[in-house]
């Protein structure tokens, strides 16, 4: 990694180069700079985090003075519980998980000697723009190593400090391994952003980890595929079925562990027969963990008949912005509906997409929410704080993606390749086939492996032929 003052199209430039090196470099030495990296930040966390309290007295003064949000202040803390550990587990995570590209997923036999093959292969030049959140040179680090791909990133003001003590400490980590300089850049050059938007020729795929204002910026800035999501209005609906015990459960985690995560829940969507049996103990305990309710009439009324006077005196009617607003905070917007059809209809209108639940006992009702509901992860009977790539086995992810396109949920390794189709012939041309000439075959051929089933000379033929091939990838 280099820190860098270049202009953007020098450092665009360098990143492409970068990529077509690294893309080339073999599973192992690509692993091996994960661990020099690991290493370094391991042994470099108290300068890491002497950098990271610079920025945090930065971060609260601008908090005190009304310029910098309260839910950046905490995405940029470093020092909180765990969270620079989960970073270093997050690279040997990465490190460990399968080599994503140089894979062969599909293989047919379009004729004699003649076999088109879809391999995996990196994306090319990631352009990562991002406020706070210092550990994302690490996540993104690790990801775009594995994974082949040359990353240029732009960090916020908020959090120079951090991006520097880290940066400096895995640019010399690999200057003693095999991977390229240039294939991770961390621009320091301040309002550069729109001019690397421009850079379509060098850049395949910008990926904007902020707010909603820096993610409609971006997507309106560029004619580079954007990954990502602006907002993360998680719903949950609760069923009248579902105990209370583990609904309170369910709802407390999504709403008090991490209020600043795009994976907070920020609407309780009730059935309307679980107001009077299992709404009043989920809000008595969200209520004592600091939470604001904002209620449309329904819950309003049910919960002011049935909760001690001065739990009922906290709680304040919704209005219509309540319900497309992602609060970050100890927020909670409540609506009522008396329908599955209402609450589907409900959360697809006011939902952002990014992750909504359901809480019940039955089967049929939970898969006709999961199969109806229009976003990128819906669960059944468990927290929305589970959207995470190191919770679904990614190791760490690049971001949260709602697109419709490529990838959807959190975003890993896998989401940071694309494929080419490889076709491996023995002289013939188009002109041979058609009208008069060779038929075409077509015959889906196995992937590969000891498990495949050979029927016939031809076929194991073609079998050590692709065979071979893979021993020299190798």
């Amino acid at each position: 990694m280099s820190l860098t003052n270049a202009t953007p199209l020098a450092v665009a430039q360098a990143a492409r180069l970068g990529s077509r090196n690294l893309a080339v470099l073999p599973t192992d030495e690509r692993n091996a700079a994960l661990t020099a990296i690991h290493h370094a930040l391991a042994d470099g966390k108290d300068a890491v985090l002497a950098a990271n309290a610079k920025d945090l007295e930065a971060a609260h003064k601008a908090a005190d003075g009304g310029t910098l949000s309260q839910s950046l202040v905490k995405r940029l803390d470093l020092g909180k519980t765990g969270k620079y550990e989960d970073m270093l587990q997050g690279i040997l995570d990465v490190r460990d998980l399968d080599d994503p590209i140089n894979k062969t997923t599909a293989r047919t036999l379009l004729d004699d000697n003649l076999t088109l093959s879809r391999q995996t292969c990196p994306i090319g030049v990631l352009l990562i723009i991002f406020e706070a959140r210092p550990e994302v040179i690490a996540n993104i680090s690790a990801l775009a190593i594995k994974s082949g791909n040359a990353a240029i990133l732009k960090g916020g003001r908020e959090s120079s400090h951090s991006f520097a003590a880290i940066a400096s400490l895995i640019s010399r980590a690999l200057s003693t391994t095999t991977v390229p300089p240039a294939c991770l850049q961390l621009v320091q050059t301040h309002d550069v952003i729109a001019d690397l938007l421009k850079l379509d020729a060098y850049i395949d795929l910008c990926i904007p980890r902020g707010g909603n204002k820096l993610v409609r910026f971006v997507k309106d800035n560029t004619t580079i595929p954007v990954l990502g999501h602006a907002d993360g209005i998680c719903t949950t609906y609760l069923c009248a079925d579902y105990p209370a015990d583990k609904a309170t459960k369910i709802v407390l985690d999504a709403k008090v562990s991490y209020p600043a995560g795009c994976n907070a829940l920020e609407q309780l969507i009730i059935e309307a027969p679980a107001l009077t049996t299992t709404l009043p103990a989920i809000a008595t305990a969200l209520l004592q963990a600091g939470v604001s309710l904002r209620c449309d009439a329904a819950s309003l009324s049910a919960l002011q008949s049935s909760l001690p006077p001065d739990s009922a005196a906290l709680l304040q009617p919704s209005t219509p912005e309540d319900y497309t607003t992602e609060f970050l905070n100890l927020t909670l917007a409540l609506k009522t509906v008396t329908s599955l059809s209402e609450a589907i209809t409900h959360i697809n209108t006011h939902s952002s997409h990014h992750t909504d639940a359901i809480l019940t006992l039955s089967r049929p009702t939970a898969e006709t929410f999961l199969a109806a509901i229009d976003s990128s992860s819906v669960y059944w009977n468990t927290s929305t704080r589970m959207a995470d790539g190191q919770r679904y086995g990614f190791g760490t992810e690049v971001g949260i993606s709602t697109n419709k396109i490529h990838s959807r949920g959190p975003v890993g390794l896998d989401g940071l390749t694309i494929y080419k189709w490889v076709l491996v012939g023995d002289g013939q041309v188009s002109a041979d086939y058609g009208a008069g000439g060779r038929k075409w075959k077509h015959r889906k051929l196995p992937v590969g492996g000891d498990e495949d089933v050979v029927r016939d000379d031809e076929e194991r033929e073609l079998l050590w032929r692709f065979r071979v091939g893979r021993s020299m990838e190798k």
